[in-house]
């Protein structure tokens, strides 16, 4: 693609007019229509200088640096659609708007009102029509191509838009001139409220709640305050305009709190009378009973008591359809409910550049919103990641994100985020003609706040103690008990959710309930005012300190992914009750904790964080006064320092869990003292005489408990240590025997250990097939668990295996793939031997293609990598010129 145009430009949006009906029509033929239309589109846009900017489905957005060039384009496409030999039934009629103007252009996304004006005008044509907006009118109304004109349709009412915008017909010659009536505001009765400001993205919500209105005649948009139902809800409404000849109607209720005035606010918006004395709900049945109309019920939430209105009017109407937003469902008979999520966010954890970034809908909502407000404001790809930073913070709160942009005119994206970290009332206020509730994010959730009783508010509050949700088993012992809260503890979480205060998670195997930080930060304040918030945040440590301590023994066996996997869904939860036991003092709790996790920090490539967390729980003062549990911790801080190849801190843990252990442990826990001491000495190669006493002593201990599990893990240390002495004829045998007890344990954490370390002595004794297939094996193994750890120093190995085949391009790629690796999870230990044995990962090639190919491999994801690393012929799409 060249450089888009900036400026002043023409915009070109088309799609297919029924394009449902032709795929029930064409069945299997319409895939090859549908490509017959994107080639004979392409070709002709292309000509013309047309700009393809995004294709979904069977709509195009093109731009054009000329209006004449956009109109001859448009001419082109509906001169060649008609002259194509289509099948029979299959004819394709595209409606086409094209609008001139200026917008923002980002990455290669262009923001603005100006795009939207261009999307509704295409909205408002028919099959076989173009229309073009009064703006690029007057730039080629004296200066189209022989043949064309331009026909005056008159001033229209487009949906989403503020002020009318005068249309015109282009006239090509050869081809139908004569439309319907477009398809405006002013086409079927309604009273939708204009709106200043664009509607940005949620195409698939209004898709699937089009569809859902189609089969349901009550349909209920539910969400939190600030979540976007009204301004959805107007959206679908002005979306099926055509579908309600008798009137599409919006019915604020947000200023009434009688349910008994309902129907007078229904009866008001469609103007009916209800002087004299026919009631209200009579009157709205009589108007209603022969037409086909939508009701738009906004904020029905205070008024749910009048619910039994809605079915009562849907009973004498058949073609009627009831929308409603609500931040509770109305729990009657037929009705169906759409939750509304947030608008899509990006992984933080995985940001792209600022082009990829513009096309989730928060951001682009933010950037648009901080454009209105600060004309100069500009998206860079330094300050993109703050941007995306401050729509994660704010939850993909629509309200949340707009009044996050208005600051931009005080703060820079990254100074703005540093505050909402600390605070959301760096959100400020909203503007002035938006409802009271909604002036700001706090007013919008105090809004729903209020509607609870006290037990439902206590439960709420209690219920911010968990970061990214909870299971109902957590949920439960932690919130309850059942008099507290008034009742059963799941049908008060139920009620919660029904509310929208809570979320449903229904993509996990247990029930679990998910609050947005947004109320989560208003449901802390709320208990920390109750007083109760030290022994709810106490009984949170209590239930995952359980849930720790019951997947540890899993971590190594056929269940390690299963319960990586479990522990990973509440790792913000762990975090949580770390953190409060060291704000709280707690030391015994935090070392029981952490001693019961660290592997899983080690296994999911968290080291860096897990080292960080081990230092503060071993400084807190009470830390001594444990020496059982402080063993514990002590154990989890020298993994931790070992696993970063920090050998002489990780040796003075180990020695201080020994000597402890030794004072206060059993037999078990000495031997395992004895069995962790040994590897620091190992890996250094310091001390390895030392090593190998220990790991007898180990050993022996072990054969005494007849605990074979360790007794494997000892002989695969004896290995370890053997091949660091480079005596690889004395490590074989001891590992062989540790990888056939593994096997027979189904032991698959020593199994995966004990098999790379085999392949290191085949690759060492030259042996480089047998490495090869048992570097091969280990990665399959911590692949099944997504051992980040042990994948990454696969990577190394198959780097190394690549090299002795004869390939120094695709090794340093994956040297540097285990590196990025390496640097990212803390997982030291590969590059430490690789220092050891003198390689730089980048040998056999010149210094411009080793620092290319380096380059490349540090760009591979970690799946990337694995691919590339397990099949030469799967190379990455990004190395497919290397």
């Amino acid at each position: 693609m060249s450089a888009l145009p900036t400026g002043t430009v023409t915009f070109f949006f088309s799609d297919i007019e029924g394009s449902t009906r032709l795929i029930q029509q064409l069945g299997e033929r319409y895939p090859d229509v549908l490509l017959a239309h994107h080639s004979v589109l392409r070709e002709a846009l292309a000509a013309n200088g047309g700009h393809e900017l995004r294709t979904e489905g069977d709509s195009f957005f093109i731009v054009f640096s000329s209006a004449l060039q956009a109109c001859a384009g448009a001419a082109a496409v509906q001169t060649a659609l008609h002259a194509h030999q289509w099948p029979e039934g299959g004819a394709v009629r595209v409606r086409i708007g094209v609008h001139t103007g200026e917008a923002t252009l980002v990455g290669n996304e262009y923001l603005g009102l100006e795009v939207h004006r261009a999307a509704r005008v295409a909205s408002a044509g028919h099959g076989g029509q173009v229309l073009v907006s009064e703006t690029t009118r007057g730039l080629v109304d004296h200066a189209l191509p022989a043949g064309l004109a331009l026909k005056d349709l008159g001033e229209h009412r487009l949906k989403d838009l503020a002020r009318p915008e005068r249309l015109y017909q282009l006239l090509i010659p050869g081809l139908r001139a004569d439309f319907p009536a477009l398809k405006t505001l002013e086409a079927t009765p309604n009273n939708l409220p204009m709106q200043l400001t664009s509607f940005i993205g949620r195409d698939d919500q209004v898709r699937e709640a089009r569809q859902l209105l189609a089969r349901s005649r009550l349909l209920t948009l539910t969400g939190p305050g600030g979540t976007g139902k009204t301004r959805l809800s107007l959206e679908i409404g002005a979306n099926v305009l055509d579908q309600f000849p008798d009137g599409v109607y919006f019915v604020p209720l947000s200023a009434i709190s009688d349910p008994e005035l309902v129907p007078s606010a229904i009866a008001q918006a469609l103007a009916i009378s209800t002087t004299g004395r026919h009631r209200p709900i009579d009157a709205l049945l009589d108007h209603l009973r022969e037409k086909q109309t939508l009701l738009i019920l906004d904020n029905f939430e205070q008024v749910l008591d009048a619910a039994p209105v809605a079915r009562q009017l849907l009973e004498g109407s058949v073609g009627l359809r009831v929308l409603v937003s609500s931040r509770t469902v109305l729990r009657v008979s037929g009705e169906q409910e759409f939750p509304v999520p947030p608008l899509a966010l990006p992984d933080l954890k995985a940001l792209p550049g600022l082009a990829a970034l513009s096309q989730f809908e928060a951001v682009r909502l933010f950037i648009e919103r901080a454009v209105a407000v600060k004309p100069d404001f500009e998206a860079t790809n330094e300050n993109a990641p703050a941007i995306a930073g401050i729509c994660e913070r704010v939850d993909g709160l629509p309200l949340a994100i707009e009044l996050a942009a208005a600051r931009v005119k005080l703060f820079s994206p990254p100074a703005l985020l540093s505050r909402l970290e600390k605070s959301l009332n760096a959100l400020g206020s909203g503007t002035r003609d938006a409802p009271a509730r909604q002036h700001t994010l706090r007013g919008a959730i105090l809004w729903s706040y209020d509607m609870l009783d006290d037990a439902g508010r206590r439960l709420l509050a209690r219920c911010s103690v968990f970061a990214r949700g909870g299971s109902l088993d957590q949920l439960e012992p932690v919130c309850g008990p059942p008099e507290d809260i008034g009742g059963d503890v799941v049908e008060a979480l139920d009620q919660l959710a029904d509310q929208s205060l809570l979320r449903r998670l229904p993509d996990f195997d247990e029930p679990r309930f998910l609050m947005l930080q947004t109320i989560r930060d208003f449901a802390k304040e709320r208990l920390e005012e109750s007083g109760d918030a030290h022994r709810i945040r106490d009984r949170h440590v209590e239930a995952f300190l359980a849930l720790a301590q019951k997947g540890e023994p899993h971590l190594f066996g056929p269940a390690r992914r299963e319960w990586l996997d479990r522990l990973e869904i509440d790792h913000d939860n762990f975090r949580a009750a770390l953190d409060w036991c060291l704000e709280s003092g707690n030391a015994r709790q935090a070392m029981r904790l952490a001693g019961a996790f660290w592997r899983f920090w080690q296994m999911r490539g968290h080291i860096h964080e897990g080292r960080t967390r081990m230092a503060n729980i071993l400084a807190m003062p009470k830390s001594q006064d444990f020496p059982q549990d402080r063993a514990l911790a002590l154990e989890a801080a020298g993994g931790l320092a070992y696993w970063q190849a920090d050998m002489d801190i990780a040796q003075g843990f180990y020695d201080e869990c020994l000597a402890l252990t030794r004072h206060v442990g059993d037999k078990r826990a000495i031997a395992n003292a004895i069995y962790n001491a040994g590897f620091p000495m190992t890996v250094s190669r310091k001390t390895i005489p030392r090593a190998k006493l220990l790991y007898q002593e180990a050993l022996t201990l072990f054969r005494e408990l007849g605990d074979d599990g360790r007794i494997a893990r000892t002989l695969w240390g004896i290995g370890n240590a053997n091949f660091f002495d480079k005596d690889y004829a004395a490590a074989k045998p001891a590992l062989e025997e540790a990888q056939a007890l593994s096997r027979r344990l189904d032991d698959r954490f020593n199994l995966a250990w004990s098999t790379h370390t085999l392949g290191l002595v085949a690759f060492n004794t030259n042996d480089i097939a047998t490495a090869k297939k048992s570097f091969l094996e280990a990665l399959q193994l911590f692949l099944e668990a997504q051992d980040v750890s042990g994948i990454t120093l696969q990577l190394d190995n198959l780097s190394s295996i690549a090299r002795k085949e004869g390939d120094p391009l695709r090794a340093t790629r994956l040297a540097a793939a285990a590196v990025a690796q390496q640097t990212a999870t803390g997982t030291g230990l590969g590059g430490l031997l690789s220092y050891q044995e003198g390689r730089t990962g980048r040998e056999g090639l010149s210094e411009a293609d080793a620092a290319t190919a380096w380059a490349e491999g540090q760009s591979l994801s970690l799946d990337e990598a694995v691919a590339y690393a397990m099949d030469p012929k799967a190379v990455p799409r990004a190395l497919a010129h290397g």
